[in-house]
């Protein structure tokens, strides 16, 4: 099939592909800018985000300024506190005194921005992009026969659910923890549960799981490779790592500096909300009170293998300090495995056009940009080895996309912070 042009003549200036929090961002700020001609494309019919995980009392970790907007322009329509006046709800989430949204809130304040913005394409599937050498052009077609053509690419398409190797092809009802309130009816009739993850979402669904314990009377398996249960490192001077002068010391690191330091800063970005254990533990305590709750927690054990037979899973793990291993049983499986950038197969025409690294991932420059050129595609998130842990942190969004702006203008239109940080990171 011959691709459709799309009807207008000129080129875009930008395309954005996916329309998670950042692109929805860099959709908000580019908005009022009239010297700026983009449009984003998202494949679903409406903005969607972590829908499987709005569970009661669920909220952001990080506070309502790192809305889609707000860091870069405090004054923009698109802000959550605008969103709360035009609810009619911002005197009561000031009087509520808790700067952390809702998550079933964020995803409707999010709602609320993008139907509110003309740039925006749902329901519009990138199948392939292409590069006119000629015209110094890319061309962006779609399900539809539809082709965008543009100067420029902003992708934005997001970190799918991961599952780990033991799990690939596994056939049964298990599911990932981004399915879990879609599936929680169901797994409530198990007689035994296993849940595999430490992160906030693996703490959020243990503690709903343990809540109806004695209620629905499955047995509960909490089991991580972590070394424990680790707490979201949330105090200040660590929060300064989040900053302009973080991201340049980090990103001039040596490579494999860079990503042993991933590996060391898990418990920066990908920890439990202190608050969160606590009230874990002290469900633990008044649970078994009435005797011994059927519930197991284990640390340092690694999912090695799964098998689906008599109508549950075997799974098998290693204990990691020890070196031993050891086998579960359990008719229902959560995958709280956190998510990983998968590069879309769309961009296999334009690959030679874009950097990588010695291990395979983006080479991302210091501007979020991957192409040979240093300017003309630019990536949202997937960039923890390049830029540290403020690659997925919300309230960096409004900061790399006043970046990525003043790329595509070539001209600051948003300032952009040099340095806010007291600390000093390099000699």
């Amino acid at each position: 099939m011959t691709a459709r042009p799309e009807a207008r003549t000129e080129p875009y200036d930008f395309v954005g592909i996916g329309l998670g929090p950042f692109n929805l961002g860099l959709a908000c700020l580019t908005e009022p800018i009239s010297g700026l001609d983009g449009v984003f494309l998202e494949s679903k019919p409406d903005f969607a985000w972590h829908a499987g995980m709005f569970l009661d009392g669920a909220h952001l970790q990080t506070p309502f300024l790192s809305d889609l907007v707000t860091l870069a322009d405090p004054t923009s329509p698109y802000s959550f506190l605008s969103y709360l006046k035009e609810k009619g709800r911002l005197y009561s989430f000031y009087i509520r005194e808790n700067f952390y949204p809702l998550r079933v809130e964020y995803d409707d304040y999010c709602r609320w921005a993008a139907n509110r913005l003309s740039s925006v394409r749902f329901g519009t599937t990138v199948t392939e992009v292409t590069y006119d050498e000629g015209e110094e052009l890319y061309a962006v077609r779609t399900r539809t026969g539809t082709t965008y053509r543009t100067r420029r690419l902003v992708l934005g398409t997001g970190t799918p659910p991961h599952l780990p190797d033991a799990c690939r092809g596994l056939p049964g009802d298990f599911l990932h923890n981004s399915r879990y309130l879609e599936h929680k009816e169901r797994l409530r009739h198990k007689e035994s549960i296993t849940l595999v993850g430490s992160g906030q979402s693996a703490a959020e669904i243990y503690l709903d799981l343990l809540s109806e314990i004695d209620v629905h009377g499955y047995r509960l398996n909490w089991v991580t490779r972590s070394p424990r249960f680790f707490p979201l490192e949330y105090t200040k001077l660590t929060l300064e790592m989040t900053s302009p002068e973080y991201v340049d010391y980090y990103h001039a690191l040596p490579e494999a500096t860079r990503y042993r330091l991933t590996e060391q800063h898990k418990g920066l970005f990908k920890g439990i909300d202190g608050d969160l254990i606590d009230e874990i533990f002290d469900l633990l305590y008044q649970k078994n009170l009435s005797g011994p709750v059927p519930t197991r927690l284990l640390t340092n054990s690694a999912l090695t293998g799964a098998a689906w037979e008599d109508g549950g899973y075997r799974l098998t793990f290693r204990q990691e300090e020890q070196g031993k291993d050891f086998e579960l049983r359990s008719d229902g499986l959560v995958l709280a495995t956190g998510y990983r950038y998968t590069e879309p197969e769309f961009l296999e025409p334009v690959r030679h056009r874009l950097r990588y690294d010695a291990r395979g991932n983006h080479d991302i420059g210091r501007n979020y940009a991957i192409d040979v050129t240093g300017r003309g595609v630019f990536l949202q998130n997937a960039g923890v080895h390049a830029h540290s842990i403020t690659s997925p942190d919300l309230g960096m969004g409004a900061y790399r996309n006043s970046c990525i702006i003043r790329e595509l203008l070539g001209t600051e239109y948003y300032p952009v912070e040099k340095t806010i940080a007291f600390q000093e990171f390099a000699v």
